[in-house]
């Protein structure tokens, strides 16, 4: 299993309004480039979001469904991709003082990803919930900060 942690420098609901943005995923999950509501509201339970992933010339797609949502909280998602298989990702929020703890924790559930996984697997989520959660840092606090830009 794995689990990351992160502090952003924002409020909960700060945090919650970009997880609740199914077109703002490309912009802080690694890996993805562009990100679509399919069916739902988003972040509604059972909505569905596409995604698209590009690395060079090689460009794949999958969907994430929400499997449980507690606004502005917590958000468990089964992210679907194709014949790598699906994993459960759950995503809370703590009030930490001012700001917001945020936690990742990552399980393969299905397919290949499932089959195979082990420590070596746990320590690559790891580095990309790293940086996951740093760009997700950058986004909440840059639309929030002064001079933040407002999005239409």
């Amino acid at each position: 299993m794995a689990v990351r942690h992160h502090l952003i420098h924002a409020a909960p609901t700060q945090v919650w309004e970009v997880l609740a943005d199914g077109s703002r995923y490309a912009d802080w999950v690694v890996g993805t480039s562009e990100s679509r509501v399919a069916d739902g509201l988003w972040p509604e339970l059972g909505s569905v979001l596409e995604y698209t992933v590009r690395i060079g010339p090689w460009t794949a797609a999958g969907t994430t469904v929400v499997r449980n949502v507690e606004s502005p909280g917590k958000l468990e998602l089964e992210v679907d991709s194709g014949p790598l298989g699906t994993a459960r990702v759950a995503i809370e929020i703590r009030p930490w003082g001012d700001e917001a703890l945020v936690k990742v924790d990552e399980h393969p559930l299905r397919g290949i990803g499932g089959t195979l996984h082990n420590a070596v697997v746990d320590a690559l989520i790891q580095l990309r919930h790293r940086s996951m959660l740093a760009r997700l840092a950058n986004v909440v606090e840059e639309s929030t900060g002064p001079g933040a830009r407002v999005r239409t």
